[in-house]
C-alpha cells in the first residue's frame, strides 16, 4: 500500500506546551511541530519564527498575551522555509531580520516553497487565505547582530555557517545560556536537509553551534532541552542523523548504484533510532534526493515544486 504523500496525511492537532525557559524568555512546543520563541526587553519583544499563517501565529501570540501586552520590535527568522515566515504579518513588527542569504532564497523560490510546503504540511496552514503574500526581510546581516535588550541585556544573532540552508540564523542569549537554534539542531525529531550542505552542517556548522556552551536549547522541532548534557544530546543527535545519511547515500553514490538504492540504504540505517519520531518518512526522500546532488556536483539546490515532490515521492517511497 502506497504511503500518503508527506505529511497529508497527519491531521490530528497537536498538544502545545508553553515553556518560560527564564525571566522573560519564553518557548511553545507541539509535538514535533515548528517551535516558535519570544524574548522579553526592558519595553519590547523580540519573537523568533512566525509559523505558517497569520491564523496559525495569533495563536501563538495569544499565549504570549497573557504573560506580556510588550509590542513586537523585531520578529526574527531563522531561514526561509514556508512553515517558518508566512505568518508574520500577525506580529506587525517594527522589523523583520533574516540572514542576507534568506532575503536571496526568498526572493530566488519563496513562491514555490510556499506551494511545495502547503502540498507537503496541509495541517499547518490554518486558513492560507490569511497569508498576504511571501514575507521579505526589512533588516539583513551577513556574519552578527547584536540586539540591545536593556539593563545590560542583549540578544545575539549569529549566522554558524551553511546547514539546513544557506541562510540560517541562530539567536543566543548570552546571561541565561539560552539558545534557539531553529532547524540546525532537531530534540526527538528527524531532520529535514533537502535544502541542505549535509558536509557543512555536520561538521564546521554543529561545531559552531556546540560552541556556544548553551544550558538550554530550543530546537526547530521537539521539546525544549534542558542542561548541558540534554544540549549536548540534542547536538549529537542531529549530527548523527547527517553523518549517516552522508555514509549511506555517499557508499551507494560511490558503488554507482542508484538513487533508489541509496535511499533503501539510508532508510535502514536510520528507521530504527529516527523511524518514530516527527516526519522522518515524510523527509527521507527529499533528503536522500538532494544529498544525491551534492555528490554529482550539485553545491546550490534545486528548487523543490509541487511537482518535483510528488516525482521524487513517487520514485522512492511509492517505488
Amino acid at each position: 500500500m502506497a504511503k500518503a504523500f508527506a505529511s497529508s496525511a497527519d491531521t490530528e492537532a497537536k498538544t502545545e506546551t508553553f515553556t518560560e525557559l527564564a525571566p522573560g524568555v519564553h518557548a511553545l512546543t507541539a509535538d514535533g511541530d515548528p517551535n516558535v520563541g519570544a524574548i522579553e526587553a526592558e519595553d519590547f519583544l523580540v519573537c523568533f519564527e512566525a509559523r505558517a499563517t497569520p491564523v496559525a501565529a495569533r495563536r501563538w501570540l495569544a499565549r504570549l498575551r497573557e504573560r506580556t501586552d510588550k509590542p513586537v520590535r523585531y520578529l526574527v527568522l531563522s531561514h526561509y522555509h514556508a512553515v517558518r515566515v508566512l505568518g508574520a504579518s500577525a506580529f506587525e513588527a517594527g522589523e523583520i531580520i533574516t540572514h542576507e542569504q534568506t532575503r536571496r532564497l526568498i526572493a530566488e523560490r519563496g513562491q514555490a516553497d510556499w506551494d511545495s510546503e502547503l502540498g507537503r504540511m496541509p495541517r499547518l496552514f490554518e486558513e492560507p487565505s490569511s497569508i498576504p503574500g511571501l514575507t521579505r526581510p526589512t533588516l539583513t546581516f551577513s556574519d552578527r547582530m547584536t540586539i540591545p535588550l536593556g539593563n545590560g541585556r542583549e540578544l545575539v544573532l549569529k549566522y554558524c555557517g551553511r546547514g539546513h540552508t544557506a541562510g540560517d540564523i541562530v539567536a543566543w542569549l548570552p546571561d541565561e545560556r539560552i539558545l534557539f537554534a531553529g532547524d540546525l539542531v532537531e530534540a526527538r525529531a528527524a531532520l529535514y536537509t533537502g535544502d541542505a550542505f549535509h558536509r557543512d552542517w555536520a561538521t564546521s556548522t554543529l561545531d559552531n553551534v556546540a560552541a556556544f556552551g548553551a544550558t538550554a536549547l530550543v530546537g526547530g522541532r521537539g521539546a525544549v532541552a534542558r542542561g548541558e548534557e540534554e544540549v549536548a544530546a540534542a547536538i549529537a543527535q542531529s549530527r548523527h542523523f547527517l553523518d549517516e545519511l552522508r555514509r549511506t547515500v555517499g557508499s551507494v553514490h560511490a558503488a554507482r548504484g542508484s538513487l533508489a538504492e541509496a535511499f533503501a540504504a539510508a532508510h535502514a540505517a536510520l528507521a530504527s533510532r529516527f523511524g518514530g519520531w516527527p516526519i522522518f518518512e515524510h523527509c527521507l526522500p527529499f533528503n536522500v534526493q538532494r544529498h544525491w546532488d551534492e555528490l554529482d556536483g550539485v553545491d546550490w539546490p534545486r528548487i523543490w515544486t509541487a511537482e518535483r515532490d510528488r516525482e521524487v515521492w513517487a520514485a522512492l517511497q511509492d517505488g
